[in-house]
């Protein structure tokens, strides 16, 4: 009620002039309009209240200019509100419009009327366009259903996709909205496409599809663009919302007008003023909401010109994705490191490709982060998805003094209390130029270490990276003179098991199997590193600390999907254990849990004890 009254007074406070220009009651006269008419009354709140306490006032309206006042009613109105669509103006040669009945047109000439006000085109691909610039109503369509089939349906009804262009249409008729809608779906079950409540005989009108059309459907399944700009208003703004909320469409546009399903023009009382009245407001049986003021949101959001080349493009994206998506199980299938979890994705991202999971995909990225996601999902494995990015390689005509720059910053040293050792690495790095990159490793990195009584090896934030170095790295932790089988790797694209083995020779010193190792971990150790700790921990060589690591994968490999830029990064190998999975999607538990923000001053403070304890 306040924001009523202090529109009333506010639009009072102009009534001081000793001239009467208007009618004392105008203000009253336009209020009682709203309070009548507008769609949403609880808006409204205390006008009545508002009217009787400015009944009494009978100071006169000073402004003289009526398109003054009528300008200043219309802010006074708006800023209450919050309604753009009302407008209050001066028009004293107005003339109520009323629709001329249709004369009685040769059948000739209507059908130029029809071929000149919808434009209808079949693009290349066969992709059909439909430019509508005014809905028409079902009466109206009934009459002139057999030129519309002939002239407009019948060149659409055999395309493979369409594009609907509605950036243009500015008027339309309600009763089209569930017309136009039926065409694009089935003719079972019906649905209930909106709900429109009308203020002034305080009724609600719902619509639903029609289970029967002049002509057949476009059915539910082929590719369906609106086309949409800022000048989209009304009528065609329902059938757009409408059609985006059943997910049968998608929006590629600006976003609409946010118009009315029905405005009418009032006149207050007995002046030449009229209010411009939204008196019915459409609320979607789907979203709970309405398109009105706001307007409706573009799924893509361009620029109108580019509307069309965008949908366009949108249409042959999706010619493609059932056979990309396709193409996705069946590498899945054949090349999942767990054979049987591999089938079973494959057969379930099939399926969901022939259910139209994928149907209303409006982008590249979009498809690679829902591929990613039913991936994730069906396999449990993060490791299972679209690559966004190439492994990095060094150059190969990398300088020795950037090389040497490069691991310096890559790894770090310490030698603490009681010569205990500390290295950290965040990433098990592949190298073109393993030779020279190890003998560069063992004089700037491991020689600062590998003298020390015990070692602490920091793999909390490494990432994982290359399996390649697994074996190499590892072997400096063991001896010389025998070979140790350090894991048996399942490949499954070729059905072997290979054994990774230590290596008889390496750059460098060994460390020996003799001197204490303890290892760091964290939830963020993944990959190749926790191959490296479940090797250690497996063989009983080193001690763990700090959190259960990540229980990611084995290095995935890339394949390229189909014909498409798109990568497909697949675990294809997996550690080989008599008791199953070994630390792949579970994780390695460390021996001494701990915080990993912990686990340093841990790990220091068991070693220190045990050299203390040995003096």
């Amino acid at each position: 009620m306040a924001r009523a009254v202090a529109l009333l007074v506010s639009l009072l406070a102009f009534s001081n002039a000793v001239h009467c220009a208007f009618s004392p009651t105008l203000i009253m006269d336009m209020a009682k309009v709203l309070m009548d008419n507008y769609c949403t009354p609880s808006k409204l709140a205390g006008m009545e209240d508002a009217i009787e306490t400015a009944s009494s006032n009978t100071e006169i309206l000073s402004i003289q200019d009526p398109n003054t006042l009528a300008g200043v009613l219309t802010d006074g109105v708006q800023n209450t509100i919050y309604d753009p669509r009302v407008k209050v103006t001066y028009e004293p040669d107005y003339v109520p419009a009323v629709p001329p009945p249709m004369p009685e047109i040769p059948p000739e000439q209507l059908a130029a009327v029809v071929k000149a006000t919808v434009n209808v085109d079949v693009l290349e691909d066969n992709i059909a366009y439909l430019k509508i610039q005014h809905i028409i109503g079902e009466e109206m369509a009934q009459k002139i259903g057999p030129l519309l089939l002939e002239h407009v349906w019948s060149k659409v009804l055999p395309t493979s996709a369409m594009v609907l262009d509605l950036r243009y249409a500015v008027s339309g008729e309600l009763s089209g909205i569930p017309y136009i809608v039926s065409y694009y779906t089935d003719a079972e079950p019906l649905i209930h496409i909106d709900s429109v409540y009308d203020r002034p005989s305080d009724s609600t009108t719902e619509l639903w599809s029609m289970p029967t059309l002049l002509g057949q459907r476009y059915g539910s399944s082929k590719p369906l663009i609106i086309l949409t700009s800022k000048n989209t208003v009304g009528v065609a703004e329902d059938v757009a919302y409408s059609l985006k909320n059943l997910k049968r469409a998608t929006i590629v546009g600006e976003n609409t007008a946010g118009g009315s399903v029905k405005i009418d023009k009032i006149k207050v009382g007995e002046t030449d003023f009229y209010v411009s009245v939204p008196v019915a407001k459409s609320t979607n049986p789907i979203s709970g909401k309405s398109w009105e003021v706001t307007g409706v949101a573009p799924d893509v959001e361009v620029n109108a010109e580019d509307a069309l080349d965008a949908a366009t493009e949108i249409i042959k994206l999706r010619a493609g994705i059932p056979a990309t998506v396709k193409a996705a199980a069946s590498l899945v299938s054949e090349n999942y490191a767990f054979e049987s979890i591999g089938e079973d994705v494959g057969q379930k991202l099939e399926a969901l490709a022939d259910s139209g999971e994928y149907k209303m995909i409006s982008s590249r990225k979009e498809l690679e982060e829902k591929l990613t996601a039913d991936l994730a999902k069906l396999s449990a494995d993060k490791c299972l998805k679209v690559r966004d990015n190439s492994p990095m390689m060094l150059p190969s005509d990398i300088s020795p003094e950037m090389l040497i720059e490069l691991i310096k910053v890559s790894f770090q040293t310490d030698v603490f209390e009681n010569n205990i050792g500390y290295l950290r690495f965040d990433m098990f790095g592949e190298f073109n130029q393993i030779p020279v990159v190890a003998q560069i490793i063992v004089e700037q990195v491991w020689n600062k270490v590998v003298d020390t009584d015990a070692m602490i090896i920091d793999l909390r934030n490494n990432a994982g990276g290359s399996i390649n170095p697994i074996a190499g790295f590892s072997s400096y932790f063991f001896d010389a003179d025998k070979e140790i089988v350090l894991d048996k790797l399942y490949d499954r694209p070729s059905g072997t098991t290979k054994d990774l083995v230590t290596l008889s020779e390496l750059t460098g010193r060994r460390y020996g199997s003799k001197k204490s190792l303890l290892i760091l971990t964290s939830g963020a150790t993944a990959g190749a590193a926790e191959e490296f700790v479940y090797i250690m921990k497996n063989h009983g060589r080193a001690m763990i600390i700090g959190e259960t690591t990540s229980g990611s994968c084995q290095p995935p490999k890339p394949f390229p999907v189909g014909d498409t830029s798109i990568i497909l990064a697949i675990p294809t190998t997996h550690s080989d254990t008599a008791q199953g999975i070994a630390w792949e999607g579970a994780g390695i538990a460390p021996h001494i849990p701990v915080p990993a923000e912990a686990a340093l001053d841990t790990a220091k403070g068991i070693l220190n004890k045990h050299f203390s304890g040995q003096k």
